[in-house]
């Protein structure tokens, strides 16, 4: 399989990862709407790849200028060939080959600004939500993908920002609900 980066230092990079895996790529067009939406907020952002895959999430984000991008991805084929191909670009990241709900759990690090979640569709993600606000900084933002017919949580820990539809893939944007009722509202 390869994939391809849209935008910045890597643009039109196309990045080999490995047959014979289940991951289902986020699709270019859905990248590009995210990326758009995120605009400069980007920029030097410490970015947190959840269920990485192929890490193109991530891999996306370095290239339009995130300060540093941590990968989760249990698979260890996917893992490794994913730091070989952060390796490979010079990206500045950090690849856990693990289960996100036990890195959630242990992490201590500090806070990230925006945090990428594109699970296996048929993943519960009710409790990787429960389990971010000790991990994002307090105006970070989630992006979360899913089946288009399962459609995003309608959760009261979720404030959605933006929200889209491609073909057969829902998305969006949010914060979470303590960290948006932390911010000043519009016009303020």
């Amino acid at each position: 399989m390869r994939l391809r980066v849209i935008a910045g230092a890597w643009r039109g990079r196309r990045l080999r990862f490995p047959a014979g895996t289940t991951v289902r790529p986020t699709a270019d067009r859905v990248r590009e709407t995210l990326f758009n939406w995120l605009g400069e907020r980007i920029e030097g952002a410490r970015c947190l790849d959840l269920f990485a895959g192929t890490g193109m999430l991530g891999l996306e984000a370095l290239s339009r200028g995130a300060g540093e991008v941590w990968f989760v991805e249990r698979d260890r084929k996917l893992a490794r060939h994913l730091g070989e191909q952060l390796r490979m670009l010079g990206g500045n990241g950090r690849v856990l080959c693990e289960d996100v709900d036990a890195f959630l759990r242990r992490t201590a690090e500090s806070p990230f600004d925006i945090v990428f979640i594109d699970p296996p569709y048929a993943t519960p993600v009710d409790a990787v939500i429960g389990g971010l606000a000790p991990v994002m900084a307090p105006d970070a933002l989630l992006y979360l993908e899913r089946a288009a017919s399962d459609g995003l949580p309608e959760s009261a820990a979720l404030r959605w920002q933006k929200t889209g539809r491609a073909g057969a893939v829902r998305f969006g944007l949010a914060r979470l609900a303590a960290s948006s009722e932390r911010l000043p509202s519009a016009g303020t």
